[in-house]
């Protein structure tokens, strides 16, 4: 499967543009992993034309939370329908088995025994301050982040969290589905 796991800091937050729409924020740094090449790259968003292609050729997006979040506000930007793409969202699979939204640094925490390097309020403080390369280390290392959780999932098909005492809990997940239609790279063409 030739999978791109992404992540996305903005320069603002909901509270500065009176909405909870996703669409309504402004990127700062986009990071992604490229399994086909084993690579991570980071995007400005004067240098987003050149993710396109790699997200054609995926047969798979990955993040967590980014069906919410990540696609709808990457799709503003990119002039062909980034929805219909076939993506996996860490996140609403563990919602789906759970009941909640974990944060991923709590799911990180109890599986891996790794922790998230900062908080997305201190990337949209350091745009504000232009320390672009503060974005690029922080969201490049929750692309990190979430690539290990990945694969952790796919192999063991569990995660980990703390429960409401403390204790340490099992979740275990079906990601049959994540499997299905392996090898299908999307294959869109952009009219530029």
């Amino acid at each position: 499967m030739k999978y791109v796991v992404f992540d996305i800091e903005t320069r603002n937050i909901f509270q500065d543009v009176g909405s909870y729409d996703p669409t309504a924020l402004d990127i700062s740094v986009l990071s992604a992993y490229e399994s086909e090449t084993d690579t991570m790259t980071s995007y400005l968003v004067e240098d987003l034309p050149k993710l396109w292609p790699i997200l054609e050729r995926a047969d798979v997006l990955v993040g967590y939370n980014s069906d919410h979040f990540d696609i709808p506000l990457l799709n503003k930007y990119y002039s062909g329908d980034l929805t219909t793409f076939r993506s996996i969202d860490i996140m609403a699979t563990i919602k789906k088995h759970l009941g909640r939204r974990p944060k991923l640094d709590d799911v990180a925490a109890a599986t891996l025994g790794a922790k998230k390097i900062a908080h997305g309020l201190e990337a949209v403080a350091w745009w504000k301050k232009g320390e672009i390369d503060k974005i690029i280390k922080y969201c490049e290392k929750d692309v990190e982040l979430t690539d290990k959780l990945f694969r952790y999932i796919r192999e063991h098909k569990h995660v980990k969290l703390k429960d409401l005492t403390g204790k340490k809990i099992t979740i275990n997940l079906d990601t049959t589905p994540w499997e299905a239609g392996e090898n299908i790279s999307v294959t869109h063409s952009l009219p530029f």
